[in-house]
């Protein structure tokens, strides 16, 4: 390539057809390097003295490190699951890879008794009843949990959800859900909130018609005295980008009220919750929005800069631990696409850390559209609201 750009008065339509020919055949050959790095090993430099240095594929290579990791589970469940699996053909597939690797949570591993039990199953059976199990390992870490190979349980009685026009509003039939692990045994127990402390932090969010139904459509906590409130209207954040917020993530604990009225303004959230202690899941989907069963712990199944919005209410509140704080943050502005608006919504925490956790907020440099901090009003003195409407930078570099 050297030589020939050297000679360029004879720089002909041969001379470049000759070098283009050659630029495709380095550049195919750096491409089959480069997607053979996704596999190489990191060499030991203890290893590579007194001989030469040799790296494998991790399919040819010895699979000592693997077997630890199998041999330490009994049950032979996860064995199976956790071993690479070799592609039938012995190339690599489409993705570059000549294997599939099947993965758990590390802290999986200092719930072996709670995870060989959640595994252990017959194959092609019906699973047991044990939802709470999966959600108590995966709430502790063990996520994500392995596949299994058994049918899911579902109700004795299912019956068809009502339409799209009546269900939102509408409590669903109780004969949809499994009630066997939980207090209430139907969505009229829960409205009543009769269940004490099984989901304290939405102890009304079941009751659709009182309580959710006002719910972002008008203000449901205002102090007069101070003249605020940490409430938001969706139309009137909607107005910072009309047209533009078309999808979205709700991450909150809730029943998809959120959900259900951002799509009367065509915008399609999806409803992010676990099941704490009410079938939150089930209710979500069965009004006719999308539910995500997924932990705080868990890195979010969307690709980088594609969401319109994240909102979030009663579930990011003062609990939470600044450095976790941190990686949810960064990992929202990873799938906020540039321009998109992150809604902090009614956020609590003690007031001796606001401070700490509005530095936390400001960290992310967003441009502020709304920013408010009042007094939480039945604890004035002791804890702070805190809501905002943040739209993420453009950062082009």
């Amino acid at each position: 390539m050297k030589e020939l750009s050297i000679d360029r008065k004879n720089d002909d339509s041969a001379l470049k057809h000759e070098r283009l020919r050659y630029m495709t055949f380095l550049a195919d050959v750096l491409g089959h390097l480069e997607s053979m790095q996704v596999f190489l090993p990191q060499i030991d430099e203890t290893n590579q003295q007194g001989r030469g240095i040799g790296v494998v594929h991790p399919l040819s290579k010895s699979t000592e490190q693997d077997d630890d990791v199998v041999d330490f589970f009994l049950i032979e469940e996860i064995r199976k699951y956790v071993k690479i699996k070799p592609n039938r053909l012995g190339k690599q597939n489409f993705m570059g890879a000549n294997g599939t690797f099947t993965s758990i949570g590390h802290a999986c591993f200092s719930m072996k008794q709670e995870l060989e039990e959640y595994m252990d199953y017959d194959v092609g059976d019906f699973c047991k009843d044990d939802w709470k199990l999966g959600q108590k390992l995966m709430v502790h870490g063990c996520d994500p949990l392995p596949r299994r190979r058994c049918f899911s349980r579902a109700p004795q009685l299912y019956s068809k959800p009502f339409s799209i026009n009546e269900s939102m509003w509408r409590l669903p039939d109780d004969r949809n859900v499994r009630w066997s692990q939980y207090r209430c045994k139907s969505f009229t127990c829960l409205a009543n909130n009769k269940t004490g402390k099984g989901f304290f932090k939405c102890a009304d969010c079941f009751n659709l018609t009182i309580h959710e139904m006002p719910r972002w459509m008008k203000l449901m906590s205002y102090d007069p005295n101070m003249n605020s409130t940490a409430d938001f209207l969706i139309a009137e954040v909607l107005k910072i980008k009309p047209g533009e917020i078309r999808i979205g993530l709700d991450f909150s604990i809730g029943t998809g009220t959120f959900a259900a009225r951002m799509r009367e303004f065509n915008v399609t959230i999806i409803s992010a919750t676990i099941n704490l202690g009410a079938p939150f899941n089930e209710m979500i989907a069965l009004r006719g929005v999308v539910p995500l069963y997924l932990t705080i712990n868990q890195r979010l199944p969307f690709f980088d800069n594609t969401l319109d919005i994240i909102h979030t209410t009663r579930f990011l509140d003062g609990w939470i631990d600044f450095q976790l704080l941190d990686f949810v943050l960064y990992d929202w502005d990873r799938v906020l696409r540039p321009g998109g608006l992150l809604w902090i919504d009614r956020f609590f925490c003690l007031e001796k850390d606001l401070a700490d956790y509005l530095d936390a907020f400001k960290m992310l440099r967003y441009k502020k559209h709304k920013w408010i901090v009042v007094p939480k009003l039945d604890k004035v003195g002791q804890e702070m609201f805190f809501s905002a409407v943040l739209e993420k930078p453009p950062r082009p570099f």
